[in-house]
């Protein structure tokens, strides 16, 4: 199940969860050696390569090592890869997203992190949160998120989260909502360099001719979402 669903195997995906664990340990204080034999591992040489494998970086280098969690989850429209810092959300993509390993080496490089398989409170928390937006019985996302990016990027990523449930508007609309009523070139690419789907809801600006355009988990899924809410929008 975990081949099928990650593409690696079981035992990789349960030493990349134990080396998190582990990080999460050293970062709270925990000795190395203490950290490595309670983890399993017979000696520190042994240890410390599989962590440098994973994150890559020495184990007493944790202070220096950025963690970025992945995990799975399904939706009615199809399995989403969600990733997490310790800060909030910072992906969220179907998993049949064109260019997502140029994602993931993108979001690594401009967090100064490492992607391994595991979950904490943000992932948890932004679990539940999406599964009752499915069921209808949620308008509004409260999970915190960590969307690094450019001063203009962070400003058109939070004019989106201004969209109410269940209203559409367009790429002009959205560019003069931010005092730039001639950037929409520039606001639609925002947009769509924006990695967290749904939560930030890119699916909610459409052309201005009323067109679906746009949508990196495809137009089908875009239609779906704004059919989703439309129906809705009033409960």
């Amino acid at each position: 199940m975990v081949q099928k669903n990650y593409g690696i195997t079981y035992q990789t995906y349960q030493r990349m969860y134990r080396i998190n664990l582990a990080y999460q340990e050293l970062k709270s204080g925990k000795k190395i050696t203490d950290t490595a034999f309670d983890h399993g591992y017979e000696s520190l040489s042994g240890f410390g390569y599989t962590y440098k494998k994973f994150v890559k970086n020495a184990p007493s280098n944790h202070a220096e090592n950025n963690i970025i969690l992945i995990n799975r989850l399904s939706t009615p429209i199809g399995p989403m890869f969600i990733c997490a810092t310790q800060q909030g959300i910072c992906l969220l993509e179907f998993v049949d997203r064109r260019m997502l390993e140029t994602e993931f080496q993108q979001l690594q490089k401009l967090l100064n992190g490492t992607i391994i398989f595991g979950v904490n409170n943000h992932i948890q928390q932004a679990r539940a949160e999406i599964e009752q937006y499915f069921q209808g019985k949620r308008k509004n996302f409260t999970v915190a998120l960590h969307t690094p990016g450019t001063p203009f990027q962070q400003s058109v990523w939070a004019c989106l989260q201004t969209i109410p449930f269940g209203e559409l508007y367009t790429y002009k609309q959205q560019a003069e909502k931010l005092n730039h009523p001639n950037a929409v070139r520039a606001v639609a690419n925002a947009n769509g360099l924006n990695r967290i789907a749904i939560i930030i809801p890119c699916h909610r600006v459409i052309g201005s001719n009323g067109q679906l355009t746009g949508y990196s988990g495809g137009l089908e899924r875009k239609q779906w979402l704004i059919n989703h809410e439309k129906s809705h929008q009033h409960l």
